[in-house]
């Protein structure tokens, strides 16, 4: 049997590269970056550290050029290829992020390049890609997912012989993603500070790769804290099953993370760091709330999964004092999404609710329902009725906002002891599912 903590990679040319990655690397990738990528602030945040009795900061990725740390990775992954290489051209695949670092940089150094892309990538993240890239970039649109757009482009690259970019399973794009930590330790060090806890944002594994790398040999006693979607938790699966598996089925909403199989290099750094990492998922809904919380605080536009570092923040307990620094890794969010997120917030929260409430054919019915079951707090937000003749009932689908999660319970014991029958809609079930 193969030992899955060995020092090389085998399962792809693209990954195979010698073990670990070394702060010395990545800070030669950081001077390397330095001239075409500025450093992103760290700023504090008061309403976060106020909640969670710890010193939070957050790295702001979002202000990029390209509003992500993709950028980092995907000029370190380019800027050494050779004179023939960059002729050929690049093939890259990408939720979307990536794909605008690597539009960036076929634009800034001249190359020429194709980007995959899969069908659920906003439009807005599509649109940017164009703008990167200008006339040196052809974006393809092809798969239901990321794997399926990276299939895509693995074989357009064999055939034309271009050099595939990978956005996060090669070495050298670990490396780029790693200057991250190199920033944030710095920029600490000038307040008098080190870090407690890094919470980073994890889909494919480039961006936790690196950074535990840089901090394995800078700064071992910084936990490191990954943060999956719950709807796309493959490192977790890949660390219980000893090595990279393909999960059947993920939910594409945190699309910036919504990766079937983590990288084999990235798995391998992370299972050779396994006292320092500590994995979680959060729920898409609560990704969302996190979302709305930053937009209406601090003014930051987080994308689904420049969020999931505050979302893993909200769910685990920090020492009071702790000095902890949530990655806010991307802000490429299309405002048309916004409507989702916000229902999807406010049934995270318990706020927001569905029934299928039937009506006696009789006269006075919804004022009973009004004045009887719906408590003074409650909103009707949703209201669709559907009457039958010939039935003694007819059936009415009723989306209901309390004022607070608590009010769930009075208003179904009040719809229990009511002559109205009304029937909860649970999230999960196909109904459910068919209504949002």
């Amino acid at each position: 049997m193969t030992d899955h903590r060995t020092d090389t990679v085998s399962s792809d040319s693209a990954a195979m590269a010698p073990l670990p990655i070394r702060a010395a690397d990545i800070q030669m990738a950081q001077a390397r970056i330095s001239t075409v990528i500025a450093p992103t602030p760290l700023q504090y945040c008061p309403r976060l550290s106020e909640e969670s009795g710890a010193d939070v900061y957050l790295k702001r990725e979002d202000l990029q050029d390209v509003r992500s740390y993709k950028i980092r990775g995907a000029y370190n992954n380019v800027a050494q290829l050779s004179p023939e290489q960059r002729a050929a051209g690049i093939v890259a695949a990408s939720a979307g992020n990536h794909a605008q670092g690597v539009a960036y940089v076929c634009r800034t150094l001249g190359i020429d390049g194709r980007i995959f892309v899969p069908d659920q990538t906003p439009k807005q993240k599509l649109d940017r890609i164009r703008v990167h890239g200008g006339d040196r970039i052809e974006v393809v649109v092809t798969g239901r997912n990321f794997d399926e757009a990276s299939a895509a482009a693995r074989a357009a690259a064999a055939e034309s012989g271009a050099t595939l970019v990978e956005p996060f399973d090669a070495r050298n794009t670990i490396i780029g993603q790693g200057t991250v930590a190199a920033e944030i330790l710095a920029q600490l060090t000038s307040l008098g500070k080190t870090a407690d806890t890094i919470f980073i944002p994890v889909g494919g594994g480039g961006l936790i790769a690196g950074v535990t790398s840089y901090l394995a040999d800078m700064a071992p006693r910084t936990a490191v804290v990954g943060v999956e979607p719950a709807g796309a938790s493959s490192m977790q699966a890949a660390l219980a099953a000893d090595g990279p598996v393909a999960l059947e089925t993920i939910d594409p909403f945190v699309d910036g993370a919504a990766v079937k199989r983590v990288g084999d290099l990235n798995y391998r750094v992370i299972d050779r760091n396994r006292s320092r990492v500590h994995m979680m998922s959060v729920s898409e809904g609560a990704v969302c709330t996190e979302m709305l919380g930053l937009y209406q605080n601090e003014g930051i536009v987080a994308e689904p999964a420049g969020a999931l570092s505050v979302a893993g923040l909200k769910e685990f307990r920090s020492r009071s004092g702790d000095v902890v620094v949530c990655i806010i890794s991307g802000g490429n969010n299309d405002v048309l999404r916004y409507n989702e997120i916000v229902e999807r917030s406010l049934v995270h929260r318990g706020l927001k609710h569905y029934f299928l409430v039937d009506f006696p054919q009789e006269p006075g019915q919804l004022r009973m329902f009004l004045e009887e079951i719906l408590g003074p707090d409650d909103d009707i937000t949703l209201f669709e009725y559907l009457k039958r003749n010939n039935r003694e009932t007819g059936t009415a689908l009723v989306g209901l906002q309390l004022g607070a999660a608590t009010d769930l319970d009075p208003l179904l014991e009040r719809m229990a002891q009511s002559r109205i029958g009304c029937r909860q809609l649970q999230p999960g079930t196909p109904e459910y599912h068919f209504l949002t």
